[in-house]
């Protein structure tokens, strides 16, 4: 009769850690060990199935096919490993939350701390609502959404701080717009935070630049940039695979902005406050 192995879960956390950051040193910080843990705990885990899970270079890692055939399966595992876990310990919530959260960040920042979320709590619904800073800043006040994450200049005081980030010049891999005079520049609506920081930072450099692309959604945006037609200003960590920050020394600086968590003054839900909590602690792992 063949001898029965049991996959460790620990190993696989450490696993997609590795796979959704690309590189060893980020995934150290969302498991909360060091980086020789880190390479020796998947080392471990390409030794019990004997196979290679990723394709290393020297500054990040990729999924071999091996990779990409286990990384559905560790999610699976996981979530229900969780799921177990969430419902013999924790209280168990229920009931639906709507989360403002700003064009730029749902997409390259929330995945995994939603998916999350989901795992933890299956009960919740999580309807995401997808805005501009000063329209969701509205929608908190008239209580259209019940939290909401919002870029902003000002830090939030304590816990309200998820996360600081330089606003960069962003376009085409090996683009030239940022050379070009004037400068293309892809605004957003009017409402869009970033908006005014760019314009004020092309006027104090007085730089010739002219407007394409006002748009609100982000996917004619980023047509625009891979066509280097344009370039535009993204914060950092929220920069697409398929755009490159643009070094031009030309360009004029930008500020910095902050990642502010804000939820109402007063009659916060527990389940609300069970996201915000989720959301505080899936930023410090993920994005310190």
């Amino acid at each position: 009769m063949p001898t029965l192995s049991n996959i460790d879960v620990g190993l696989l956390r450490t696993f997609v850690a590795v796979a959704e950051t690309g590189r060893m040193t980020a995934a150290a910080k969302i498991v909360n060990v060091s980086q020789g843990a880190v390479s020796q705990q998947i080392k471990r885990l390409e030794g019990f199935f004997e196979a290679r899970f990723f394709d290393r270079t020297a500054d990040a890692v990729r999924l071999t096919r091996a990779g990409e055939r286990l990384i559905v399966h560790a999610h699976q595992l996981i979530a229900l490993n969780d799921a177990i876990m969430g419902q013999m310990r924790a209280v168990e919530f229920a009931g639906e939350v709507r989360l403002g959260v700003p064009h730029d960040i749902v997409g390259m920042l929330m995945p995994p701390i939603l998916r999350s979320f989901r795992q933890a709590h299956p009960n919740v619904l999580v309807t995401l609502v997808s805005d501009t800073t000063r329209s969701l800043r509205t929608s908190l006040r008239d209580r259209l959404v019940d939290l909401a994450l919002l870029t902003e200049l000002e830090p939030g005081d304590g816990d309200q701080l998820l996360m600081s980030d330089r606003l960069v010049w962003v376009g085409a891999r090996g683009g030239d717009a940022g050379s070009r005079r004037p400068v293309p520049v892809a605004l957003g609506q009017e409402s869009c935070g970033f908006r005014a920081s760019t314009i004020q930072a092309l006027t104090k450099a007085g730089l010739e630049w002219r407007a394409i692309c006002q748009v609100g959604s982000l996917e004619p945006v980023f047509a625009t940039l891979e066509a280097d037609m344009a370039v535009a200003t993204f914060l950092s960590r929220t920069v697409p695979d398929r755009l490159a920050t643009v070094d031009d020394a030309q360009l004029p600086p930008l500020p910095r902005y902050h990642v502010n968590l804000r939820l109402p003054s007063t009659g916060v839900a527990a389940v609300t406050a069970e996201l915000a909590r989720h959301v505080r602690e899936g930023f410090a792992r993920r994005y310190p």
